[in-house]
């Protein structure tokens, strides 16, 4: 369970700063107002994570992948939460997917495993070993990447991403492989 969290925690909006604060007391955030990040965001973004760090916890769809890539091209040392798709969807239907509808226990949790892209972590789990494992194609190829990134804690990512997000946050084989089997596990159970 996270105490207290000295970092700078980067959130889309206002509703996102609203919902930590709710969840953890005094946190301190920067919003990046939407996924045009202007150039003092970026250099404010720059500067806490040289003095407190940053942790990165972005919508998990488009505009929050988005805010999230132009972020690790400007910090490649900031850290990374990952809140799963099933955890931000709004109570009321047609609202998005944002982190201001999480449970504070699943802010606790996602804040609890975070990631720094490693760019210089080898290519260890290929296109062909997504492929094989029903992760590019079939059915419920988009169901698995979901469960997989959920059990990863590196959230959902398209094929293409995902090979880039195994390879960022330095996933090893082993971790590729048993969480795999726990996605396999949910799948046959479903």
């Amino acid at each position: 369970m996270v105490e207290h969290i000295k970092q700078i925690i980067v959130v889309e909006g206002r509703d996102d700063t609203k919902r930590l604060r709710e969840a953890f007391g005094d946190v301190d955030t920067i919003e990046t107002h939407g996924s045009a990040i202007n150039d003092a965001t970026l250099a404010r973004i720059k500067h806490a994570q040289e003095t407190r760090g940053v942790i990165v916890l972005t919508d998990p769809d488009f505009q929050g992948q988005r805010i999230r890539k132009k972020i690790m091209a400007a910090v490649p040392d900031a850290q990374h939460a990952f809140l799963p798709r099933n955890q931000a969807v709004p109570e009321r239907s047609g609202g998005s997917l944002g982190v201001e509808h999480a449970h504070a226990d699943d802010l606790q949790e996602v804040l609890g495993h975070l990631f720094t892209m490693s760019p210089a972590a080898p290519e260890v789990i290929t296109r062909e070993d997504l492929w094989t494992a029903g992760l590019l194609n079939g059915p419920d190829a988009k169901r698995r990447r979901e469960l997989l990134g959920d059990e990863l804690n590196i959230g959902y990512a398209n094929g293409k991403q995902l090979v880039r997000r195994l390879r960022a946050f330095a996933i090893s084989t082993e971790e590729f492989a048993a969480a795999l089997r726990r996605v396999n596990e949910r799948i046959n159970n479903d």
